[in-house]
């Protein structure tokens, strides 16, 4: 059999080590905690990575754990609307759920270990999925490789209350964004970003939220009653941190999936779906080709696409939290909401 060492279990290792074949690999997943992360926070799934859910096997249940987001609208800071469009097909899932879901469908032959890893194995594959602080990146592409600071704070969070009526979607405003989206039926994720010199380490999440109730202070009514709601024990307070283009996803016996890969702004919501679909694109190559075909394809077929996504998500990121144009932004992003009211009222 051959070895296989995941460094990281979070979504992306989970979902590799659960699609690998058990008959061919002895894996082993590395994870730093053995419990779940006690804040709760809400992911978006796309298409394409529910297909890879189905492939694992989860799908219908992440369905019934999730909630389908049904109408998203593009806001001002104001609350009233750019831009809306049903978002068909996508569905919210806990990101608690997802990893307890994924972490059942892990086979019991493949073993657990917990705690940092200090030294990579030099024997078989290793797979860094540890995230966009990648100790796997850094040791084997080089500390030019390591995750860079970006200027931004992101909160999130649920609160448990359902959406505020007319009132889910994303807001725009000068120089922050505030996102309010179904968690469940009875619950809502929101999530809140602006430009901070708060951390970049340990945020103090008491001292976040009272600067994000300070910058969204007059807002939409919607953002101020989900602000009011909100508690710090449930709340998620973090910098956000990207990393560059390592050039190949793989190097030796080393191969990066998520994170790890292509970590990037969360402005498209594509973060945890671009590492489902690594995770189970590499699998699959992993279990019907040889090592250096499979990781030469899993490049080829992943590179390219998933740094299109960082790229993009940074472009929208710079967008979204715009200061100085936000005047011409808001405009051009008002274009399709007026030339629809003037269809409508030149067809009456």
């Amino acid at each position: 059999m051959e070895t296989i060492t995941v460094i990281g279990g979070g979504i992306a290792g989970l979902a590799l080590a659960a699609h690998l074949d058990p008959d061919r690999f002895r894996v082993t997943v590395h994870e730093a905690r053995e419990e779940v992360p006690p804040v709760e926070t809400s992911l978006a799934m796309w298409p394409e990575a529910q297909r890879a859910l189905d492939k694992i096997g989860i799908l219908p249940a992440v369905r019934a754990a999730g909630v389908d987001f049904g109408r998203m609208a593009l806001r001002n800071g104001s609350g009233a609307i750019f831009v809306e469009a049903a978002a068909r097909g996508v569905v919210g899932v806990s990101r608690a759920d997802l990893l307890r879901l994924l972490d059942a469908s892990v086979p019991a032959s493949v073993a657990r270990a917990y705690g940092r890893v200090a030294t990579l194995p030099e024997q078989g594959l290793v797979v860094g999925a540890d995230g966009v602080h990648s100790f796997v990146r850094r040791s084997v592409w080089g500390e030019r490789h390591g995750a860079r600071l970006s200027p931004y704070l992101a909160l999130r969070g649920i609160v448990e209350a359902p959406v505020p009526p007319d009132g889910g979607g994303e807001y725009w405003g000068r120089g922050q964004l505030f996102g309010i989206a179904p968690a469940s039926r009875s619950r809502t994720y929101w999530y809140a970003s602006f430009r901070s010199e708060l951390g970049p380490g340990h945020v103090d999440v008491d001292e976040a939220l009272e600067l994000t109730r300070r910058r969204f202070l007059g807002s939409a009514p919607a953002v101020g009653g989900i602000l009011a709601a909100v508690t710090p024990p449930a709340t998620l307070a973090q910098r956000v941190w990207t990393v560059p283009s390592p050039g190949s996803y793989r190097r030796g016996g080393a191969v990066l999936v998520g994170d790890a890969a292509h970590g990037m702004t969360p402005n498209l919501g594509r973060g945890a779906c671009e590492a489902l679909i690594d995770a189970v694109t590499l699998a699959e190559l992993l279990n019907t080709r040889p090592l250096p075909a499979a990781l030469q394809a899993y490049t080829r077929r992943r590179m390219l696409r998933t740094q299109a996504v960082r790229v993009a998500s940074s472009a929208m990121a710079r967008l979204a939290l715009a200061e100085d144009v936000v005047p011409v932004r808001d405009r051009l992003l008002g274009l399709p909401g007026r030339a629809k009211r003037a269809f409508r009222q030149g067809g009456r």
